[in-house]
């Protein structure tokens, strides 16, 4: 029992025998007539749960001191001690059943060795307020993650050494400070002086270098004049950055520092903190875009018309485009984001652009129809919205998707690296601006619109009681969309992945034949892209062989058109598949077994590059791709948040604020850090047996798809307590549909009502080509810093992405649009403020 519910042990006992008997609500009230309204609904969702109907098999061998048994009941087998047996039989009279309040009681006997180990370490002890107090702020802190804004880091202009070297500074009216610098470069220089120093933003000051006087002929009456870009008060210094006044130049000064400062440069270290910075941002970039299940369409506005241009695609949101491609293959997406749905987004408040859309499809005549509605076009047409809902939530097709609207600029394309120019050509290059043929296909860019699936089996079922009649089924073509219709065509462009190869692919069908070498399965498919060491297929089967896995491909048509080289045999090994195990990613053989496949594609590439198709990212105009991914990441819709493995826990590591979902972004800062955000509340269920956080990790590496689960909680910002101001529960902790209702109307009524629909997605290997330039320049000045950046990039494992579904949830329930907007008026613009359970507990110190 978590700590916020012991207090009330004695009336939960007294409740256990109530709590499937219809007068339950009447004693509830009786005993807790004394407890705020809030206290109590803890109290009743916590016997709800205990009632809730277990199945699990509880085996305590090992567990306890006493000796275990086969004991069965209800059809289920357990092996249980003497005590547990009594303590199983005792609560099955106090519930009337097996549930989850018998399951955790058989599980805290006395002799459990668990349950000794722990009353050990705590000694029975009775702690103080204050001492809970502390506990509860160590459990808030060890959830406070910082934010970052993807790929937002410094670029400096020119290398910055540090170096500790005497200066005095002279302020315009000839007040003198002295103090020492921190880091210097050609442009600018950090200065540490004493805590009385006054010196501000804007102040011009002269800087002579007094303990470099003595060994350098320097001018020691007149300093180099700076400008003060900073001043910062830390401890009992004040630190000041200072850029160099362009119109007082000293060109021998100049060379001085250049030659000083490539001279010592190793000797004394490059300053890295932002190329650090860069790197640890771009590795957060890497885990949100290739594996984020919003789909990103960008928008042109040409002549006040917005018109969808281009779509990034990776292997969860491709799922989207799957899902509104026809049955010839043409995407049809175009239905969804049709004109009136975006200029509605429009119209919106820059904070509420969002609406949900419920979709399904209907197959006539081996054609694909699409209906989809939003609810507002629902309202339109009242009388049909119950046939709409209720009809199509039966079908298989039914979806449920939000669309989100976010204003976006084609300068954002650009991510020079952190490093100077003046480090290497190859470092210029890299941070050339993009090209203008590239700027020309962006130019137009003003919006993205992201697009989630949010559907849920259990708001499809909530759907399924919807009431109507039959009759009215043939006016639901209203919200159909002609098939005849032109659509915009929207150009899709593929994330990069480290399982890509690095040199150009071709698209190219043909008929293959795979046979697997370890139990010699053969299965017929199709090729789907080439390149001179790689190839990705198609198979009509599932693929029974692993990662690393050595097969045999055959190409029989292309066989046909060569006698030169034999290619039904070319050897292979697998390095990646698809969860259904039908998409297999391929690379040749090492050395002179995959010499065959080598010669054989790099001669047919050679001799028919003119008429082979390159990917789509590689066609058109170089380097769009990675433009809009850019560009993406820097408009990210929704909050999420990486976790990497210590030991055998999964602990978030940082955190992306989205553009949007501002709800869920002031319920994650509400106790948090400045610069920060609280997870707690998603890991308040950690103590159980199977937390999503934890036991869903695991379920994506075994299944190897994202899972996904729906999220409710009660925020009160006016409790001042993190366990009061903020109750999740996870869908699968109600016991039924009613309690899920009354738990949205419980929040409502006691504050704000959040509804979350949490997606847990596990993470590719790093991509070093794309961190390889600052890397390197890391590794060379602190090698072991570039060892500590590695090892924290290999210990993230996952990602979890939260979107916000309250008001489609609040519409689920038929909750008045009036209370849905007051709902949603509760949140404020987000702003990243100080505060949270650190400075409420200074705050409660100091007054003692």
């Amino acid at each position: 029992m978590s700590q916020d519910l012991q207090q009330y042990a004695d009336i939960i006992e007294q409740l256990k025998p109530m709590v499937n008997n219809p007068q339950f609500d009447q004693v509830l009230q009786e005993l807790t007539a004394s407890l705020p309204r809030e206290k109590r609904f803890i109290i009743k969702m916590e016997l709800k749960r205990l009632a809730r109907k277990c199945v699990r098999s509880i085996d305590l061998r090992g567990q306890v001191s006493g000796e275990c048994q086969l004991y069965e009941h209800g059809g289920i087998k357990h092996y249980l001690d003497d005590i547990a047996i009594e303590t199983f039989e005792r609560q099955l009279r106090v519930f009337g059943d097996y549930c989850f309040g018998v399951y955790e009681a058989v599980q805290h006997t006395d002799n459990n060795f668990k349950v000794m180990r722990e009353r050990a370490e705590s000694g029975e002890i009775a702690t103080a307020s204050n001492d809970s107090e502390n506990r509860l702020a160590s459990s808030m802190e060890r959830y406070n993650v910082p934010v970052v804004n993807l790929l937002t880091y410094a670029q400096r202009q020119h290398e910055r050494m540090n170096y500790a070297v005497a200066v005095e500074v002279v302020t315009e009216d000839f007040t003198h400070y002295r103090g020492n610098s921190v880091d210097i470069s050609t442009d600018g220089i950090r200065v540490k002086l004493n805590k009385d120093a006054k010196l501000n933003k804007g102040d011009r000051v002269s800087v002579h270098f007094r303990g470099l006087e003595e060994e350098f002929a320097l001018d020691k009456k007149n300093g180099i004049v700076y400008n003060v870009l900073t001043s910062v008060r830390k401890k009992d210094n004040l630190y000041i950055a200072l850029r160099r006044a362009k119109e007082f130049p000293n060109a021998s000064f100049d060379k001085f520092l250049e030659n000083f400062i490539h001279g010592n440069k190793r000797r004394y270290k490059v300053n890295l903190s932002n190329t650090i910075e860069a790197v640890q941002n771009k590795s957060l970039e890497q885990y949100f875009s290739p594996r984020s299940p919003a789909l990103p369409i960008f928008l042109d506005v040409i002549e006040n018309r917005i018109i969808p241009r281009f779509a990034m695609l990776n292997e969860v949101n491709r799922e989207i485009i799957d899902y509104w491609s026809d049955e010839q293959g043409e995407v049809k997406i175009g239905f969804l984001i049709n004109s009136s749905r975006l200029e509605a987004l429009l119209k919106k408040p820059k904070n509420q652009r969002e609406i949900f859309v419920y979709s399904f499809t209907h197959l006539q005549n081996d054609k694909v129809y699409y209906y989809s509605a939003s609810p507002s076009e629902l309202a339109a047409k009242d009388v049909l919205k119950n046939a709409f809902l209720g009809f199509g939530s039966r079908k298989a097709s039914w979806r449920v998707f939000k669309l989100s609207l976010c204003d976006m600029s084609p300068d954002q394309a650009h991510a020079p690296l952190s490093i100077p120019d003046s480090v290497g050509t190859k470092i210029k290059k890299q941070n050339n601006p993009p090209s203008a043929r590239l700027m020309s296909r962006l130019k137009n860019l003003r919006y993205i619109v992201h697009i989630s699936d949010v559907t849920s089996e259990d708001g499809q079922q909530v759907y399924n009681k919807y009431k109507f009649n039959r009759n009215s089924l043939g006016h639901l073509r209203v919200f159909g969309h002609a098939r005849n219709k032109p659509l915009a065509e929207i150009k899709a462009f593929r994330y990069r992945f480290h399982e890509q190869r690095l040199e150009s692919r071709y698209l190219l069908r043909s008929n293959i034949r795979l046979r697997s070498k370890i139990d010699d399965q053969q299965i017929l498919g199709v090729s789907e892209d080439i390149s001179v060491h790689g190839l990705r297929i198609e198979l009509n089967d599932e693929f029974n062989g692993e990662i690393d896995h050595h097969v045999e491909i055959g190409f029989p048509k292309l066989q046909e058109m060569t006698a030169k080289h034999n290619v039904m045999a070319l050897q292979y090994q697998v390095v990646h598949y698809n969860s259904e195990k039908n998409i297999i990613h391929l690379k040749a053989v090492p050395g002179e077994p995959g010499q065959g496949a080598r010669a054989f594609f790099e001669e047919l590439i050679k001799g028919n590059r003119a008429s082979l198709q390159s990917y789509p990212e590689e066609e058109e105009v170089p380097g769009i791709g990675h433009a809009l991914r850019c560009i993406n990441a820097r408009n990210a819709p929704s909050l999420a948040f990486v976790l990497s493995k210590e030991g055998v826990r999964y602990e978030p590591e940082a955190a992306i604020i989205g553009h949007q979902d501002d709800r869920i972004t002031q319920l994650a800062c509400h106790f948090a850090e400045q610069g920060k955000v609280n997870l707690e509340f998603m890991f308040r269920e950690r103590k159980l047996d199977s937390p999503f956080v934890q036991h869903g990790i695991k379920q994506v590496k075994v299944e190897n798809k994202p899972i996904r689960r729906e999220l409710f909680i009660a925020f009160d910002s006016s409790h001042k307590e993190s366990r009061m101001a903020i109750i999740p529960r996870f869908d699968n902790r109600f016991v039924s549909e009613e309690m899920k209702e009354k738990f949205v109307h419980e929040a409502l009524n006691r504050g704000q009502f959040i509804a979350i629909n949490v997606m847990l997605v596990t993470t590719g290997k790093p991509d070093m080509e794309m961190l390889q330039s600052e890397f390197n320049y890391v590794s060379v000045y602190a090698l072991h810093r570039a060892k500590e950046l590695e090892e924290k990039m290999w210990s993230i494992v996952a990602c979890s992405h939260l979107v916000d579904i309250t008001d489609e949830v609040l519409m689920r329930y038929n909750v008045e649009s009036k209370e849905i907007q007051r709902n949603r008026e509760l949140t404020q613009p987000f702003k990243m403020q100080a505060g949270g359970i650190k400075t409420l507990l200074n705050s409660e110190r100091s007054q003692e």
